[in-house]
């Protein structure tokens, strides 16, 4: 019967839009590159969705992240997410959870539950964390590397963590990854040498944030505030998801 997923069945077949629709997957962290994903999941058939991100929408997130808007500004991004999840997939089971993953809340989550992890998070700790409860749970994750200060969206690449090179976060996750007995991770990476942001204070949110009194800022404590671009964190959410995607279905194209 004719449905909003019908292309895609031609691509993939009804047995593995059936695989899609069972399928639980959990997204930690929904800005530039997790919000991309959980568009592409929702989109492609899957039956449950979990979303983990304690951010609420902020207007400089409008330049790159898919759920934000002039109108969702001040909303929690995960209600945002859902709300669009429905608008897509009425169907869709989903869960959100307001919490900013890190070793203290790691047992809010049964990773066991889970079909596929996706790693979007820009914490190393965190990512860590991440990974070693996937791999614990012998639940398949992917991870995102950095997005950030990068201009050319054609560099991303699919490899395992010790295949990467040039990439600042995937040198550190691969010292500590190896520190801990990961024996592989795959991830989205970029080669691309990442730009030195320009100091500016004038647009700096160190000087105007415009948060609502109260919240939870994680970006002013960095010691570069991240230049980004609607082009470029958008594609590795996508490349992101395609191979969740692919995973789940055990996708070969030579033997479709």
């Amino acid at each position: 019967m004719l449905n909003q997923f019908s292309r895609t069945q031609l691509v993939f077949g009804k047995d593995a839009m059936d695989i899609l629709a069972a399928s639980r997957v959990a997204v930690f962290g929904i800005g530039g590159v997790g919000g991309y994903t959980v568009e592409a999941l929702a989109r492609s058939g899957i039956g449950k969705l979990d979303l983990i991100d304690d951010d609420k929408v902020c207007l400089t997130n409008i330049n790159r992240q898919i759920f934000a808007t002039r109108k969702t500004v001040g909303k929690y991004k995960v209600d945002v997410a859902e709300e669009r999840i429905h608008e897509i997939n009425p169907d869709c089971e989903v869960r959100t959870y307001k919490t900013f993953y890190m070793p203290d809340t790691k047992d809010e989550f049964d990773f066991t539950e889970y079909d596929y992890i996706v790693d979007a998070i820009d914490t190393v700790k965190g990512k860590l964390e991440l990974v070693m409860n996937a791999k614990e749970a012998n639940t398949p994750i992917i991870s995102s590397m950095g997005a950030g200060n990068k201009v050319n969206a054609a560099a991303f690449e699919v490899a395992d963590i010790y295949q990467t090179s040039v990439c600042p976060l995937a040198r550190v996750m691969r010292y500590e990854c190896r520190k801990r007995g990961i024996k592989k991770l795959k991830v989205v990476y970029s080669k691309e040498m990442p730009i030195r942001p320009v100091e500016d204070m004038a647009i700096s949110c160190r000087q105007h944030c415009i948060c609502p009194p109260g919240t939870a800022r994680k970006c002013t404590h960095r010691r570069d505030i991240p230049g980004s671009t609607a082009f470029v964190p958008s594609v590795a959410g996508l490349i992101v998801a395609g191979e969740v995607i692919k995973d789940l279905i055990n996708f070969d194209r030579g033997n479709r």
